[in-house]
């Protein structure tokens, strides 16, 4: 608190009379504000539409003509203030629409030059300034906690329910403690205090479990629906067969992300490969493997009719997914949302400059993983060797690796594996990717309801038969992806 209260002084220092402030956790606003007076001497006056001015610390309504709860009449009276008082204005954003006096007013006070006159400070969760009067104000952000604050929240909050509970202590261990405020971060000191308490007060203790509902909370705290959507099933890579490259490339670099350096962080990887092998789901898989939030980017919900919306929505989304850090940003099949064209006006060329600044420039721990189906839509500056940390090739499963996937599949709808040929099932299932191969599961089951018999290997084997895989299906294509492919990427399997 005490560099803002430093930096807030160097904004009066610069006699601007109007300050915005954006923020959730208005309480901590004012007792800044109250730090700055008392530090400068300073009188310091708050107004809401239900209190009108009142004089914080002392009490009491500010004596003048009219009803102080009238947003005019609260301008007027600062406006007459000969004394370089503080001004708290909590909430008038909705006045400032469609309220030429009260704008007005605002303007007039914002441009007095003498240093005895009031400064007026905007607080609110958001605040968009009239043109008229933007220019003339000034907007200061309070700190986010740091590392060491949010660890002191986190002990505080404990401390406070061991009171509570004759002295018992709340259990939890080093590694938890220390994922649990790196996913504290980006949030304001009320809000990490609110989360780290949710968190406590259950079960008075902190495990892994309690992650998810921390990522969630958290997610619905910096309203990030719209642009983002939070994964609340993130896959174990347990139930990801195959991909051993792959997972022993993500085992490799868990530690350096999960880390307090600042530099050198895996930025992310780029997933190709036929339709169905797997690609969304390693993507979830990742999540669930370093224990972080998985959010997902949905190109279909950025783009917008209007000239410069998609792109102001896609740095919405960016912004939001480095307040949400450290998290896994899932963006399934990118080249829907970034294929070059010369018929949308530019759009996608617009909307890929955004998304390659924010990869070369973004600090936040934020790791990327792109899936993609057709690569050859891709722009060359975005899988070039530097944007991603790897580009991963995802080939139809092996024999074994079927075997793994119809294994999974069976355990998942409670039935016992050793009942089944696997070998003979994977091999039946050559050219099958993993969806194909569940969807054969799925059909097995219905086929067994309409005969009432229980799912066999002989229900398995005829829906392998009634299948056609994509392979097939679309052989010259995959063809053509493998060739690309081979000497591009690595292998994931």
């Amino acid at each position: 608190m005490k560099n803002d209260i430093h930096d807030l002084g160097l904004v009066l220092d610069s006699r601007v009379k109007l300050v915005v402030i954006e923020s959730w956790d208005e309480p901590r606003v004012l007792e800044t504000l109250t730090g700055l007076a008392v530090k400068r001497g300073l009188g310091l006056l708050t107004w809401s539409v239900t209190e009108g001015l009142q004089r914080l610390g002392f009490g009491g309504e500010v004596q003048g003509e009219g009803d102080s709860r009238e947003v005019e009449t609260a301008l007027r009276l600062i406006k007459a203030d000969v004394q370089p008082n503080l001004y708290v204005l909590c909430d008038l954003h909705p006045f400032l629409v469609d309220g030429p006096r009260v704008v007005r007013l605002l303007k007039e006070i914002a441009m007095a030059e003498s240093p005895f006159k009031p400064t007026v400070v905007l607080v609110s969760h958001a605040l968009k300034l009239p043109a008229e009067i933007q220019r003339f104000a000034a907007r200061f952000s309070l700190a986010l906690p740091s590392e060491d604050e949010l660890v002191g929240i986190v002990r505080e909050e404990a401390a406070r329910w061991s009171e509570r509970n004759n002295g018992v202590r709340v259990r939890t261990d080093n590694r938890t403690l220390r994922q649990v405020v790196k996913n504290l971060r980006g949030l304001s000191h009320g809000e990490a205090r609110l989360l780290a308490r949710n968190v406590i007060c259950n079960d008075g203790a902190i495990t892994q479990e309690d992650l998810p509902s921390l990522n969630r909370t958290k997610f619905d705290l910096l309203d990030l629906s719209g642009v983002l959507s939070f994964e609340h099933d993130t896959a174990r890579f347990a139930e990801v067969g195959g991909l051993f490259s792959l997972k022993r490339w993500l085992g490799e670099r868990q530690a350096a992300f999960s880390s307090d350096r600042d530099n050198d962080l895996p930025k992310g990887i780029l997933l190709v490969g036929v339709q169905g092998g797997g690609k969304s789901l390693a993507a979830k898989a990742v999540a669930g493997l370093w224990g972080l939030p998985l959010l997902r980017l949905d190109f279909a919900c950025l783009y917008n009719k209007y000239f410069g919306e998609t792109e102001r929505n896609l740095r919405d989304a960016l912004r939001l997914a480095d307040e949400m850090a450290p998290c896994v940003l899932w963006v399934d099949e990118i080249e829907k949302g970034l294929a070059t064209g010369d018929h949308d006006g530019g759009v996608s060329q617009r909307v890929l400059g955004t998304l390659l600044t924010w990869m070369a420039e973004r600090k936040a721990p934020v790791f990327m993983v792109a899936t993609a189906n057709n690569i050859d839509r891709l722009a060359p500056e975005l899988v070039r060797k530097g944007r991603f940390d790897e580009l991963f090739f995802v080939d139809l499963p092996d024999m074994q690796v079927r075997g793994d996937i119809f294994r999974i599949h069976l355990v998942r709808r409670e039935l016992d594996p050793a009942q089944f040929d696997l070998a003979e099932l994977a091999q039946a299932s050559d050219g099958f990717s993993g969806a194909e191969i569940e969807q054969v599961v799925v059909g097995a089951f219905y086929a067994g309801q309409a005969q009432q018999k229980t799912v066999d290997q002989e229900l398995l084997l005829q829906e392998l038969k009634r299948t056609s895989p994509l392979s097939v299906v679309m052989a010259e294509d995959l063809a053509a992806l493998r060739r690309w492919a081979d000497g591009r990427t690595v292998r994931a399997d």
